[in-house]
């Protein structure tokens, strides 16, 4: 894990808070889900991850196209980038195989520099193929507040201790 990401707010242990003394994730309509923040997003990654997807767009990489676009000179975060910010933290809180689906809208972009936390709320909780799941309102927001994802989540919530 780099210096410069957190997990969530919790110890060690994958969604601390909200499990009983066996680990298993208790889980109720309403709940918040623990936050997890990315402390400083850096032009290096987004550099790195425009090589890895052979991603040309030059928001990612070219100071002055954004300069001359309006973000002053700031770089653009890649969505996948944000969306996996949002990710660690459901696998934070529910574990390394909980994410069933997501639907995700990317509002305004993450800018290099940003801190970013990402949170949410269970919304509602049913059973799928005997399996809990939990859908959930997320979403990944700036220190300012400025919310650049909001997505809908399915959970499935383990029935057995998760570690991690």
């Amino acid at each position: 894990m780099e210096n410069s990401q957190r997990k969530s707010r919790s110890a060690g242990i994958i969604g601390e808070s909200n499990r009983d003394r066996g680990g298993v994730l208790k889980v109720e309509v309403g709940d918040s889900i623990p936050s997890w923040t990315m402390d400083r997003v850096t032009p290096e990654r987004m550099k790195t991850v425009a090589a890895i997807l052979r991603d040309p767009t030059p928001i990612h990489w070219d100071r002055d196209v954004t300069r001359a676009i309006g973000f002053d000179g700031r770089l653009l975060n890649q969505s996948p980038i944000n969306l996996g910010y949002v990710i660690n933290m459901l696998i934070t809180w529910a574990g390394p195989e909980c994410v069933r689906r997501i639907r995700t809208e990317f509002p305004l972009p993450v800018l290099d520099g940003d801190c970013v936390t990402a949170g949410g709320v269970v919304k509602a909780i049913e059973t799928q193929e005997g399996v809990d799941v939990a859908e959930c309102e997320v979403w990944l927001d700036r220190d300012d507040g400025t919310r650049t994802v909001q997505a809908r989540a399915w959970v499935a919530i383990a029935k057995e201790g998760v570690t991690g």
